[in-house]
């Protein structure tokens, strides 16, 4: 007899990021910056030191040292990823049983979803307003009147860029018996993050990474941050060596230069708003320009397939949501350029 796939794998589709050459790629929301000469000596100097025969520590010690004396927590409150989407992963086939409810936004990251079909968990959608809000209390009562076991949604929003401020996020954490996953990936471009209260809480978990503001999305790394019994779970529960040695060492260099961190999220932000306030100009009915608390714009338009097509014959790339567009700050000579280009589709 042939061997047939599960269920829950025979209609898996695989993730497909838009393929091809293209002169400026917005579609991702990596950052435009890339790391100094001076420190790609430092990362060719330590990878010419790595032992290649041995593996990567375990515990990756130093790197959440760094973090955490960065971020202003303890060390046992951190534990450390081969990219957030790693940790999401441990996070859903771990701290979830199958059948357990898991409440995801939508829109939201779709990798959610993703996740918890491969935990074999109900996932339980509660949709937006057609401005992209939701309540806490909407939240709050669909968590609880489902009995979720995890609620989890990016914050600030992507692909929205929208966010829900602090207070409200520690109202929703209060108020249900669920674990809250809350994935900080773009609150290094707002001012509401609640990464340095995790040890008020026993059902937080927060996920940080250094593929935004960091400029690092190459490596692979990111950071799930909460109080000592949940952070010892997380580590009990991942592979020994997640994290390989070379991006280890590149993220102690880079984490380490407090000014490089700072200076690129000047920079990505100064990007944004005049790519904000260039998009603006065409604010009429049918497209609209949402503010954005990220690194990146969404656009809510009708045209949006038509403009995205028109965008790539000209060698540029951005992302397409049905009715909208997701557009990433880039170099100014990038953001030249997709205006120009905007100029002569609208």
């Amino acid at each position: 007899m042939a061997y047939q796939l599960n269920k829950k794998l025979i209609n898996l589709v695989p993730y497909e990021p838009i393929s091809g050459e293209y002169e400026v790629r917005l579609d991702a929301n990596e950052s435009f910056i890339s790391v100094s000469e001076d420190m790609r000596a430092q990362i060719c100097s330590v990878v010419m030191q790595a032992d290649f025969n041995r593996y990567p520590d375990p515990l990756c010690t130093d790197l959440r040292e760094i973090f955490a004396k960065k971020n202003g927590v303890g060390v046992d409150n951190v534990a450390v990823g081969n990219g957030s989407d790693e940790l999401i992963s441990i996070l859903m086939n771990s701290f979830l049983e199958k059948g357990d409810k898991v409440v995801t936004l939508s829109p939201d990251f779709s990798m959610y979803s993703f996740y918890c079909s491969g935990a074999e968990c109900e996932n339980v959608v509660l949709k937006k307003d057609e401005n992209f809000n939701i309540t806490v209390d909407e939240i709050i009562t669909c968590a609880n009147e489902n009995n979720a076991r995890m609620i989890i949604f990016s914050n600030p929003c992507n692909p929205t860029s929208c966010g829900i401020e602090a207070q409200e996020i520690r109202r929703l954490i209060k108020n249900v018996s669920a674990l809250v996953v809350l994935d900080e990936a773009y609150m290094d471009f707002w001012d509401q993050s609640i990464l340095s209260e995790i040890n008020d809480y026993d059902n937080l978990i927060v996920l940080k990474t250094c593929s935004k503001a960091v400029g690092l999305a190459a490596i692979r790394l990111g950071f799930a941050v909460s109080n000592s019994v949940l952070t010892r779970a997380i580590n009990a529960a991942k592979s020994p060596y997640n994290v390989n040695t070379l991006t280890q060492e590149i993220g102690k260099i880079i984490l380490s230069n407090d000014e490089y961190v700072r200076c690129s999220r000047e920079q990505i932000l100064e990007s944004k708003e005049y790519l904000y306030n260039a998009l603006c100009k065409y604010n009429c009915s049918g497209f609209e320009v949402l503010e954005s608390k990220t690194n990146f714009i969404y656009i809510k338009t009708d045209r949006a397939k038509d403009i995205f097509e028109k965008l790539k014959t000209h060698s540029i790339v951005v992302r397409c949501f049905g009715n909208g567009l997701r557009i990433t700050a880039g170099t100014k000579a990038e953001n030249e350029k997709l205006i120009n280009c905007l100029d002569k589709i609208l």
